[in-house]
């Protein structure tokens, strides 16, 4: 029987880089400005307003929220007095910044436009920025068409990150010591699929959202689709989570661009259950 979304909450104007912590879903209403958090029986709480659209998210070991600040390239932490700059990217991103993940010591790893690609202008490649625990960054990965969402295996050892314009998920060995990425290899093409946001399952599957083709799709290595769930909307992102990581969290909008979503207020959180559990970060 094929897979069926519900509706979890809806009313939201563009939902980014979903991530299952504490018991609820945390995401970033990046054409709303704000990050929010939604419980299972859909109860909404604003976390923290973000003015210059926020996307990727994630945890410092001690609790600290991370949040991507896109249009000014910084990352954001989240202290008990409010939000400060952890780390400015804007010498390693080349447009706004984007989606992330943390890994277990606090190494953040953020992707970026790469280039203004709503204008019309030619595609340019970009880096993936490693920010350390200190707020120092450097550059983790070079010549990548839009590094977009991002995973990391249970062990912490392969970072694989969705290359959008280049219909592609890459794979990385990560060095334990100080998290310095090497033997880059394409773990799966997606194409003609193009990949936004991921997560990995126990199986070592990826879910990819699909926001051309209004689905979400389970890829194997080699680029395997063993499953597709249509959700017949932009579909933006994905997490694993609920307390057995068995509810796929699926973003979906009817609109992307920012003013257009901003007047149809239609982003939404749908769910739907599945076979195998949610493994690795985020």
């Amino acid at each position: 029987m094929p897979l069926v979304t519900s509706i979890l909450a809806d009313g939201f104007v563009f939902l980014e880089g979903p991530r299952w912590h504490d018991g609820r879903l945390f995401a970033s209403d990046m054409h709303d400005d704000h990050v929010l958090a939604v419980a299972l029986d859909g109860r909404v709480e604003r976390i923290l307003d973000v003015p210059t659209q926020p996307s990727g998210l994630g945890w410092l070991p001690d609790g600290r929220l991370l949040v991507v600040s896109m249009t000014d390239r910084k990352l954001l932490r989240v202290d008990a007095g409010g939000a400060a700059v952890h780390a400015d990217l804007s010498g390693i991103a080349t447009f706004h910044s984007n989606d992330m993940v943390v890994d277990a010591q606090g190494r953040a790893y953020v992707g970026n436009f790469g280039w203004d690609y709503e204008s019309g202008a030619p595609e340019r490649k970009t880096a993936l920025a490693l920010v350390h625990p200190d707020g120092r960054v450097v550059r983790a990965a070079d010549d990548l068409s839009f590094p977009n969402g991002t995973v990391l295996t249970p062990d912490g050892g392969t970072l694989i990150v969705a290359e959008t314009f280049a219909r592609c998920l890459t794979a990385f060995d990560v060095a334990p010591a100080d998290g310095r990425l090497s033997n880059r290899r394409l773990w799966a093409s997606t194409d003609p699929v193009f990949p936004d946001g991921i997560c990995l399952d126990a199986a070592g599957a990826v879910w990819v959202a699909s926001p051309l083709s209004n689905e979400v799709v389970r890829v194997c290595e080699g680029g395997e689709v063993t499953d597709r769930i249509p959700t017949g909307r932009h579909t933006i992102a994905c997490m694993l989570g609920g307390p057995d990581r068995r509810t796929l969290f699926v973003l979906t909008a009817e609109a992307i661009r920012r003013e257009e979503a901003r007047a149809k207020r239609s982003a939404r959180i749908e769910t739907v259950r599945v076979d195998v559990p949610g493994a690795g970060r985020p």
